[in-house]
């Protein structure tokens, strides 16, 4: 059985009691937070988190700002939850350094499945946590498991990655997406690729989720974001690693 640890941070107990309900189901152990002071403290108490589910809307400190302060000294999976549909609430999520996003009301099922998800490629690229060593990788990807491009170097076997011998520290996505396209060096891929093959999820035309993400990344390895020297933007098309 799964007993990987599963924060739930959200002030509506009866949305928090039904989510911790279904992934209790599927395995997990599931701590609640009904504030972001308490759900910094059990962080802090619990060293076993490994993914921390995070409403947006919250009284005092709100989910953005405790995402941003999470991102400071941790890169677990962070899954925004928000009563709001629109683009921008969830490009503010996604850009204060969360993983991926689900809008209120959410299926149940929707959630642990995404949960899985982020759970699945944080512990497989993360050699630091226990539950990640060992696993078995498919087919052919024993020789593709570092991608080094100039002085770009990204290590999925050490979750590492390093620009000019300097260490750069990326969320799980980040690094997915980052990982994808150096080992695709000089082939442009579209933002409808790069989504499906991270997320593994349909991709939709109003879909700025990927963006987003590249601009996070080109924030932590570039020295210029603005005239990035290896994730370029071919217009039009998508976004490419030069070879």
């Amino acid at each position: 059985m799964n007993r990987n640890t599963v924060l739930l941070v959200d002030d509506e107990k009866e949305i928090a009691d039904l989510a911790g309900i279904y992934l209790t189901n599927e395995g997990y152990r599931v701590i609640k937070a009904y504030d972001a002071a308490q759900a910094l403290r059990f962080l802090e108490e619990n060293p076993d988190i490994r993914l921390m589910v995070l409403d947006i809307m919250m009284p005092g400190m709100d989910g953005l700002t405790l995402c941003r302060k999470v991102r400071e000294t941790s890169n677990i999976p962070i899954l925004m939850l928000s009563a709001k549909s629109q683009d921008l609430d969830k490009v503010m999520g996604l850009a204060t350094g969360a993983d991926d996003y689900l809008a209120k009301p959410f299926n149940p099922l929707e959630l642990t499945a995404r949960v899985k998800s982020l759970l699945r490629r944080f512990l497989y690229l993360n050699p630091m946590n226990p539950q990640g060593q060992g696993q078995a990788r498919g087919a052919g990807e024993t020789d593709e498991e570092v991608a080094s491009v100039r002085g770009l170097v990204v290590d999925r076997r050490k979750h590492t990655v390093s620009v000019y011998d300097r260490e750069v520290s990326l969320t799980p996505t980040e690094f997915d997406i980052l990982f994808l396209l150096a080992r695709n060096k000089g082939s442009v891929l579209s933002a409808e690729e790069i989504f499906e093959r991270v997320w593994k999820e349909r991709y939709f035309e109003s879909n700025n989720t990927v963006m987003v993400h590249i601009r996070k990344i080109r924030e932590k390895i570039e020295d210029n974001p603005s005239q990035p020297e290896f994730v370029r933007t071919v217009w039009g098309v998508g976004y490419k690693i030069e070879a």
